[in-house]
């Protein structure tokens, strides 16, 4: 018999569903994607925790999207706080993130400052967009409560009317290694008059059964690599008569900058704008926020 728990799994999303509870979930795991992003910034811990679980929520959101070719894109709206700017995004199992903060103020504040802290009087938009029809669907929800999980909570309850738990957990290794992983669960409406959901509710039976089931669930599990996820499942819910498990999907890393795309852009402005933009071997450096990579491109080579 080979012991499956020796191979580390790592950078893959899970769904599954509850038949008979009317539930659906995701269940996530990130550790060398996650690394990567991480790492091409350097950020101080406090920074770090928050992108990692941020990431988390963007693979567990974006994998429940039935569009390959779709995007979910996660931002805040800040005022005041240490963040100025967290955007990450999900696109066909790829996913992206950077934090723009004030490093004055992070300085000042303790070493886990509260998420009001973080952000101020702030705000957390979660964006869909199907390439398949072309359309966008965007809410809106105050940074409340003491972590971004707790905010994704709200948005789904508050705009899609759909009662929701979310966990994230993180860790790192001996070796400073990032490993994170993410619970969502949801109660699944039978049917809708108008706005209004039929039998989702708060405080709905099965949406209460489930749901303190998945508050069982510890930090340490979710981030724990040689817990494969479909036994973090089976721990949770072995006791209902049906668990459907669906296939699983990796997670990387996905910067879409490129030469050509950031050449094209480029190539819009006039010579004499491009010379301008340009340092004194006439070279216009182009670094991307998400991979913190630099593309020198020669002004006078791009075409007219």
């Amino acid at each position: 018999m080979t012991d499956q728990t020796t191979t580390p799994d790592l950078d893959r999303a899970l769904g599954f569903t509850i038949p008979d509870r009317h539930a659906r979930g995701r269940a996530v795991r990130l550790g060398p994607t996650l690394d990567a992003i991480l790492s091409a910034h350097a950020y101080p811990p406090a920074i770090e925790k928050l992108l990692a679980e941020a990431l988390t929520l963007t693979a567990l959101i974006g994998a429940t999207l039935k569009d390959p070719a779709g995007q979910l894109t996660m931002q805040t709206q800040t005022e005041d706080g240490i963040v100025t700017l967290l955007v990450c995004d999900w696109r066909g199992g790829e996913v992206r993130g950077y934090v723009q903060y004030d490093a004055d103020k992070l300085a000042a504040a303790p070493a886990e400052p509260t998420l009001f802290a973080l952000f101020g009087p702030g705000y957390l938009a979660i964006t869909f967009d199907l390439a398949s029809t072309g359309e966008r669907y965007q809410g809106i929800v105050p940074l409340d409560g003491a972590t971004l999980a707790e905010a994704a909570q709200s948005y789904f309850y508050q705009s899609e009317q759909i009662p929701t738990l979310v966990r994230v957990g993180m860790h790192k290794d001996a070796a400073g290694k990032c490993v994170a992983g993410g619970l969502l669960l949801q109660h699944l409406p039978e049917g809708e008059e108008g706005r209004e959901r039929l039998h989702t509710k708060l405080d709905h039976p099965e949406w209460e059964h489930v749901e303190a089931l998945g508050q069982t669930i510890a930090a340490d599990e979710l981030a724990d690599p040689q817990l494969p996820l479909e036994t973090l499942l089976w721990r949770l819910f072995n006791e209902e008569s049906e668990v459907r498990v669906l296939d699983g999907q990796p997670v990387s890393r996905g910067c879409r900058c490129t030469v050509e795309h950031i050449r094209s852009v480029l190539e819009r402005f006039p010579l004499d704008q491009r010379l301008e933009m340009a340092d004194e071997r006439g070279l216009i450096a182009v670094d991307c926020a998400f991979c913190s990579t630099v593309f020198p491109l020669r002004a006078e080579d791009l075409a007219a």
